[in-house]
């Protein structure tokens, strides 16, 4: 009995906190699909506010969606190495560079897009571009990607089967491309979970290096809401869920491929 209990105070613990969750947004999504939001499901559902979203904003769409796959794109280049780099370095030095990459997130995003356009501000070619915007969602999102790819490499005790291939006669890239690349995919796709949802989701920075015809979904949506009807807001709030969705599922559908293919190996080698 008392287990029973247990099991339906976790149950419902779980239910409410889902709810908490989900409940907002789902209401937000109903307002942009209804008449009229403060008539509510009695004035008639309609697409006419994601038709009209769509059209004022469908660039932020497209542009939000190349900024957070060029943004995962430079973060595994730079950050599978650089764990890498950290698990070779001496742990005093690894431990002071690992805060160091924290400070961006750490700081106000509005610091750290101040601090960008101090360094950056005066190329007015690079100003005026998307890439302004992706320098500040790489510096944001890079620890995302660094911090799992180095617990599964320290996890996994990475040297220890570096050494074994360097025995074999592995070279240096060799080892990278063969070995620690594909030991470390279940880090580069939790990193890649964190980093595509915090670049397409990311305002802060964003507000400070945009300009108008660099906007971001995100900054969409607050000029939406700010100066259009709430059920307009609520329209692109739609867009921007089914935007953010299929990406999050292709993703956790890759991690589960690999999963599968990794016990299927782990079969084999035992057989």
């Amino acid at each position: 009995m008392k287990r029973r209990g247990l099991f339906y105070l976790q149950i419902s613990i779980t239910s409410l906190t889902a709810l908490f969750m989900i409940v907002p947004v789902l209401l937000s999504m109903l307002a942009g699909v209804t008449q009229n939001y403060f008539v509510g499901l009695r004035s008639g559902l309609t697409l006419k506010w994601v038709a009209q979203v769509w059209q004022m904003y469908a660039d932020t769409f497209w542009l939000s969606l190349l900024i957070a796959l060029s943004c995962l794109a430079l973060t595994v280049v730079i950050g599978v190495p650089a764990a890498w780099g950290l698990l070779k370095s001496p742990s005093r030095w690894a431990a002071r560079i690992e805060e160091c990459l924290m400070l961006p997130v750490a700081l106000p995003g509005l610091a750290t897009a101040l601090g960008i356009i101090l360094l950056y501000g005066q190329f007015s070619s690079l100003r005026d571009s998307w890439l302004f915007i992706l320098i500040g969602h790489v510096l944001f999102t890079l620890p995302f990607m660094i911090r799992p790819v180095l617990a599964v490499m320290q996890a996994i005790q990475l040297p220890r089967l570096e050494e074994a291939a360097a025995s074999l006669g592995a070279g240096f890239w060799h080892r990278f491309f063969t070995v620690v690349v594909p030991n470390c995919r279940n880090g580069i796709l939790a990193g890649a979970f964190m980093v595509i949802t915090l670049s397409v989701g990311e305002f802060n920075i964003t507000w400070m290096l945009h300009t108008p015809l660099t906007k971001t979904l995100p900054v969409g949506l607050a000029d939406s809401y700010a100066s259009m009807r709430l059920e307009v807001g609520s329209a692109y709030t739609l867009i921007f869920i089914l935007m953010i969705l299929p990406l999050l599922l292709l993703l956790n559908a890759c991690n589960h491929w690999l999963e599968r293919q990794t016990r299927r190996q782990q079969r084999e080698e035992q057989a």
